[in-house]
């Protein structure tokens, strides 16, 4: 398999994609508490992981670069339960404006923000519009679940769509590290249905901490998650990326 991160490659031959257009796809996830069963990693292990998988995909249409994950994104919500880290929003906007510019000053000049944590979504939805100004360049955003939204729905049992740490993100850490999914604890991984950030319907928001919204870290329920689910919303979702790829800037 052709190599396609960033930091596995030498100069010469990111220069050399550079040159043949290649997009890079920038994975932000977060590290944050996910219940008692699966690692803080999830988001950004899950993101990179959908972005390594769509790069291979697509290498027959548009060749892509994988650059290293932003690990850490906007998770105040979780701090109660420990475990987790957070940046405030002038510092995510800052980091990214310098990774972007990076990206670019090597040569690049497309860069995809793939996403996989949903309190991050509201948020990269502005910076993308500050960044594509800031840095005159083409700069998207997508989260990976929502480009992926069919093929989740169709493989869920429980619910329609990921919340958190339940059977859909449990089956991808199946999946994708299941060495790391503490599988002893899934009988107590349950707690209440949420709704997306993005899609909430609800006329006023307002700041939630996530220990008012359930006592287990959990949002749904984990005990109905599989590999063989995981292993199709993984392929499903890296699948639907890579078929955005090439006409996102046409």
């Amino acid at each position: 398999m052709t190599e396609t991160r960033w930091n596995r490659l030498t100069a010469p031959e990111l220069r050399a994609l550079a040159s043949q257009g290649a997009v890079v796809l920038l994975p932000i996830g977060s590290t944050e508490q996910h219940g008692a069963h699966l690692p803080t990693g999830v988001d950004d292990f899950l993101a990179a992981e959908v972005c390594r998988r769509a790069a291979s995909a697509a290498a027959d249409r548009i060749p892509v670069v994988v650059a290293p994950s932003i690990w850490c994104g906007l998770a105040e919500h979780h701090m109660a339960f420990g475990g987790t880290m957070t940046l405030s929003l002038s510092t995510l906007h800052a980091l990214l404006r310098d990774v972007c510019r990076s990206i670019l000053r090597a040569g690049f000049r497309r860069i995809l923000l793939v996403n996989g944590h949903g309190g991050n979504v509201t948020a990269l939805h502005a910076l993308v519009n500050e960044l594509t100004a800031e840095l005159s360049a083409s700069i998207a955003v997508t989260s990976y679940f929502t480009t992926g939204r069919e093929v989740i729905r169709d493989t869920l049992e429980t619910q329609q769509h990921l919340m958190h740490a339940f059977e859909g993100e449990t089956s991808l850490a199946m999946a994708a590290f299941a060495h790391l999914v503490r599988e002893e604890m899934l009988s107590q991984a349950v707690g209440p249905a949420i709704s997306l950030q993005a899609d909430d319907a609800r006329p006023v928001y307002r700041s939630i901490p996530f220990d008012a919204v359930t006592e287990s870290g959990v949002a749904g329920d984990a005990r109905t998650a599989s590999q063989a689910k995981g292993e199709r919303m993984l392929q499903g979702c890296a699948e639907a990326l890579a078929e955005q790829l090439a006409g996102i800037w046409v």
